[in-house]
């Protein structure tokens, strides 16, 4: 097969095809991506009552592979009878992220005992009246509650319900492990922690910067608005390390002109260091205002008319609706172009020429991904993304604005019903006065924080909502022998994963099987990352055996806690009726700001936006009303090889569906993508093999696989296979790991020499923790 130079186009097609005979006929697959759900995947959301691969603009096919995969895989065949007989736990440690995918759906509670080798199937009864008992018998501070995006908003609100109630605030998302740093940084900077624009903002933009993304393999249907910015004459800034082939070309297979003929979705192509997106960023900024200083009014090539021209920059805006503008005035005029270049590894005249593209522009979007995110500094540099914004007034006017584009179906909405560890206040009087109660107030830990505490004997109880919480967590040696301290883990789960082989309790350990979204009794509801509440009406269950979370949920709150009418129970919910999402959502309208539309939505089929999202006028939701500026300090520039984990076009954060990465031309792996020069450099040949350590673990047997688009002096490997190479440093505002720029060494794999490991960065440049709004990614 030649190489692949554009992402989408009749591969595309095929693959429909293909994953329709997988799926038991193309007819199947139809009805089900047509069901009135909300797409499985990534959150820029479709579906819902428009039907399937429909957006809330009404453009039908939206269509993606990612939607396609997994659907697919909750449509394959059950886990065999025979399969946990046949397959011990380190067996199944010898399974790939694939093969674990693709072993079936799970369809009976199994559990795995201390001193077994082998899951074992057991009935409901048994299973829950098991995670009961140890929930009864544990201090509330001993347990944590780990939720996955994937799973509903009535199922998150009920979950973390029960944990307060029960005693712990140890609540939190798989957020903490990649938008955190963008709920933080925004929040502290405008006071929401959610995208400021809605998906029409987007798609009629005259620019829009893309950071630390590769949206053609992991959110493939923005790949249309992409093309539609591009279209209608406006301008898209790649801002990353390698130079994706999506991102440079896109064959949208929706688009007849753009599958025959392609469409360019990037006008120009920056590849910084790893990590010099925050330099970068000061870079713009600084080169905003000597343009201002020079000539105030800039009349660019897109301004209409002899009217006057827009300010470079709105020193008026900023005097007015900021806070701090003068600090971060002074500071951008202190630094200097050579540490700016230096520590951004961009050129000055590159900067200077996307900078007078920006200054042209009337309504810009600065969108990221986990390539900014993912950093030590991740938070801070989400504050620049937002304050280099904030200097043109792109903040606060229509069709201009910040999108973090962020991963699951439902992770913004997770956020939203309380699924945090420190609860917004309105929540938490909320909660207390509509159930008379009085909720714990003790800190609440965060993801990483939950393992710390496991890893030092202090947590006897997890119960992860989905996800993979072992697979996902940086460090992997830590992450398994801080789970193999909690006597009991449990996981709610529709397929197996390397978590079930890994993350292993000390006394025992239980996987209960769950309805997917489109298989659920009663209907649900999701939030896309614009603000966008869809309803999933649900459907038939595939497979007998796999239950609601819903009721799982509530049953389990129910042998705990037991509700007024039962004997000898305390709790004021009656968690019997709480089994129904109805009920969840009119408890949901009562306590959770903003989504008081959702009581009724199962009876009008009235989706909404969330009101007070997408913020169009200069008033902010925070303390005063006025945007807060920070000023930071830069990143060093970084020694040595520096490593970037990534995902392939093959699969979905840590599920991998296929193991192929078709865009990057990709075929396995186990491989470490290189740069020519610095493959002959390091004295290595492509093809051959190699190892790779960092300071927390070493990986031998990797194929080297010369890689031209990658920024020469990095390296990229596959999540979550390489998280055996990342440390647990956080950045210190978000507690998100630093799974981006990891300082590395390469050598052969003959060598008999231990490589050296290279000392670890773990503070990131920013602001303090405690002087930050924390706010759920």
């Amino acid at each position: 097969m030649g190489r692949v130079k554009t992402g989408g186009g009749w591969r595309a097609v095929l693959y429909t095809f293909k994953k329709a005979r997988e799926a038991g006929g193309l007819w199947a697959l139809w009805k089900a991506m047509r069901s009135k759900n909300a797409c499985k995947t990534c959150a820029v959301g479709m579906g819902g009552q428009s039907g399937g691969m429909v957006n809330e603009a009404g453009h039908f096919p939206e269509v993606c592979k990612k939607s396609f995969q997994a659907m697919v895989a909750d449509m394959q065949g059950a886990v065999k009878p025979t399969f946990f007989e046949t397959y011990s736990v380190p067996q199944l440690r010898m399974f790939t992220p694939y093969q674990m995918e693709h072993s079936g759906r799970l369809v009976q509670p199994v559990v795995l005992e201390k001193g077994s080798q082998h899951y074992r199937p057991i009935d409901w009864a048994d299973a829950m009246e098991r995670i009961a008992k140890k929930l009864r018998a544990t201090q509330p501070d001993q347990t944590f509650f780990y939720f996955s995006g994937r799973s509903s908003n009535e199922a998150g609100f009920l979950l973390q319900l029960f944990a307060r109630l029960y005693g712990t605030n140890h609540v939190n998302n798989c957020s903490f492990y990649c938008h955190q740093a963008s709920g933080v940084g925004l929040t502290s900077v405008i006071g929401s922690g959610a995208g400021t624009v809605k998906l029409d903002d987007m798609e009629h933009a005259d620019m829009v910067f893309l950071l630390g993304g590769n949206p053609a393999s992991n959110h493939p249907r923005l790949m249309r608005t992409l093309m539609m910015v591009r279209r209608r004459g406006g301008k898209v800034v790649s801002i990353n390390p390698i130079i994706e082939t999506g991102t440079v070309n896109f064959s949208v297979p929706s688009d007849p002109w753009a599958l025959f003929f392609g469409a360019e979705i990037a006008s120009t192509n920056v590849q910084p260091h790893v990590g010099g997106d925050l330099a970068l960023l000061y870079g713009m900024m600084k080169r905003l205002l000597e343009m201002h200083r020079a000539q105030p009014r800039h009349a660019g090539s897109q301004q209409p008319g002899p009217q006057e021209a827009d300010p470079i920059v709105d020193e008026e805006f900023l005097t007015q609706h900021c806070v701090g503008w003068s600090e971060l005035a002074a500071r951008l005029e202190s630094l200097s172009w050579d540490e700016i270049v230096e520590k951004s590894g961009v050129s000055k005249p590159q900067i200077d020429d996307i900078t007078a593209q920006y200054a042209d522009s009337k309504r810009a979007i600065f969108a990221w991904t986990m390539g900014v995110t993912h950093q030590l500094h991740g938070a801070a540099t989400v504050q620049a993304i937002a304050q280099l914004a904030l200097m043109r007034r792109m903040v606060g006017k229509p069709g201009a604005g910040l999108q973090p584009i962020r991963g699951h179906s439902n992770i913004q909405g997770m956020g939203t019903v309380g699924v945090t560890p420190t609860l917004k206040k309105a929540i938490f009087d909320r909660l207390e006065s509509h159930y008379g109660v009085k909720l714990p107030t003790t800190k609440g830990y965060d993801t990483l924080e939950c393992l710390d505490a496991a890893d030092e004997g202090a947590m006897r109880f997890a119960l992860c909502l989905g996800g993979n919480l072992y697979g996902a967590s940086p460090e992997a040696s830590y992450a398994k022998r801080a789970m193999e301290k909690i006597d009991t883990v449990v996981y709610m789960s529709t397929s197996l994963n390397t978590g079930h082989a890994w993350g292993t309790g000390a006394e025992e350990t239980i996987i209960l099987p769950v309805l997917a979204r489109d298989e659920e009794p009663e209907p649900s509801t999701q939030e896309s990352m614009f603000s966008y509440i869809r309803l999933s009406d649900g459907g038939k269950p595939r497979h007998v055996g796999p239950r609601s979370e819903v009721e799982i949920i509530a049953d389990l709150a129910l042998r705990v806690l037991g509700d007024a009418s039962s004997a000898g129970g305390t709790s004021p919910v009656d968690w019997r009726e709480m089994s129904h999402t109805s009920t969840i959502r009119e408890a949901i309208a009562k306590i959770v700001p903003g989504l008081e539309e959702i009581a009724a939505i199962d009876r009008t089929k009235k989706e909404f936006s969330i009101p007070g999202r997408a913020i169009d006028r200069p008033s902010f939701p925070t303390a005063d009303g006025r945007a807060h500026l920070f000023v930071h300090d830069l990143p060093a520039v970084p020694e040595g090889m520096q490593l970037m984990t990534i995902r392939s076009e093959g699969q979905f954060n840590t599920v991998v569906y296929e193991e192929d990465d078709l865009y990057r031309n990709q075929t396995r792996r186990d491989i470490v993508l290189m740069h020519p020069d610095d493959i002959r450099q390091l004295g290595l040949t492509a093809g051959g093999t190699c190892r790779i350590a960092s300071s927390v673990g070493e990986m031998r047997g990797q194929i080297v696989s010369a890689f031209d688009q990658i920024r020469p002096g990095n390296v990229a490997m596959y999540y979550p296979e390489s998280n055996v190479l990342v440390p647990k440093a956080a950045d210190p505002l978000s507690r998100t790991p630093a799974y981006k720029r990891i300082a590395v060494t390469v050598g052969s794999d003959a060598d008999v020499v231990t490589l050296a490991r290279p000392t670890p960065e773990v503070v990131g440049a920013g602001t303090p923790r405690d002087k930050m709004n924390a706010c759920a990614g």
